[in-house]
């Protein structure tokens, strides 16, 4: 069987031979499990950390001293740090720190829950605000290190209706993250943010609640929440596939600041982008003439018909 840098087509000279110690935010199942599994499979060490710590009992069983099972709630800030401090103090240093843990549920803005949007956006975005935070002066003391933001392809394009939290905080998390790179790029501190689309875990299963649909939002919201459960066979994206992936890209010394993961995110992204573009150049000259020294007024671009 070819090892992981083969079957991923990583150029060995790109890559560090050194073995890995890792830092997994709910790492009990889908991608932080994933990504446990091949970073362990690599022969890397692992600080694998969930709300329920047995969960993690086989990964323990399998991999022994390898694996460092430790309890953490996100978004309790103390217990970030102390989680941290412990996959430290056993395992020497912290190479790559994951922020994963997360999850969606299902409700129009207008009809959602005050309490359950906030407490979406209090894991989605602050228990990754709370680890980043504690992970600095770990990394910065140690000359550096890789911190992996899980966001969402819908965090790059948006608009997806029934998940304004989720998506709202993973738009926060990459504008957190261009900070967070900026400040620590000195300490050699790099930072990537993962962009999946659709990917076999149990995201729009066990982990989400799908909340009343009024019959108003059934055309949106409604349609939505059926096309993530249409499929008896799951969504495309292979967990494992990604999770070697990302082991193989945190070996490499270029990476780069998004990588959108799957087929959706990736022409998804693409599509975006290319749309900012031609927007951009299409205003380019009415966004420029809003300061003293530019030409004033300009024409603006044709207007729709209509």
């Amino acid at each position: 069987m070819r090892n992981l840098a083969e079957r991923c087509f990583i150029n060995p000279m790109q890559q560090t031979s050194r073995q890995q110690t890792w830092f997994i935010t709910g790492s009990s199942r889908g991608f932080g499990r994933a990504l446990a599994v091949a970073a362990l499979a690599a022969g890397d060490r692992v600080a694998a950390t969930a709300r329920r710590p047995e969960q993690l009992a086989d990964l323990v069983a399998k991999y022994g001293d390898a694996v460092v099972p430790l309890q953490l709630d996100v978004t309790d800030p103390a217990a970030a740090r102390a989680a941290l401090a412990q996959a430290a103090s056993r395992l020497g240093r912290l190479d790559v720190i994951v922020n994963n843990a997360g999850y969606a549920n299902v409700a129009p803005i207008e009809t959602g829950d005050d309490a359950d949007f906030r407490a979406q956006f209090e894991t989605n975005f602050w228990g990754v605000y709370h680890v980043s935070k504690a992970a600095i002066p770990l990394l910065r003391a140690q000359g550096g290190g890789l911190v992996m933001q899980f966001s969402s392809v819908g965090g790059r394009v948006g608009g997806s209706p029934g998940i304004a939290s989720y998506q709202a905080a993973k738009f926060a998390i990459d504008g957190f993250s261009r900070v967070l790179r900026a400040e620590t790029a000195p300490f050699g501190v790099r930072v990537v943010v993962v962009e999946p689309s659709g990917f076999r875990t149990d995201w729009a299963g066990a982990s989400m609640t799908v909340h009343d649909i009024p019959a108003e939002y059934a055309s949106t919201v409604g349609a939505l929440n059926a096309r993530v459960r249409q499929s008896d066979s799951g969504a495309a994206g292979d967990p494992a596939r990604a999770a070697e992936i990302l082991v193989a890209l945190a070996r490499r010394r270029d990476i780069p600041e998004h990588l959108p993961l799957g087929v959706n995110a990736a022409e998804g992204s693409i599509a975006l982008d290319r749309r900012l573009l031609a927007a951009d150049l299409a205003w380019r000259d009415v966004s420029r003439s809003a300061d003293f020294a530019e030409p004033y007024p300009v024409e603006f671009p044709p207007d729709s018909a209509g």
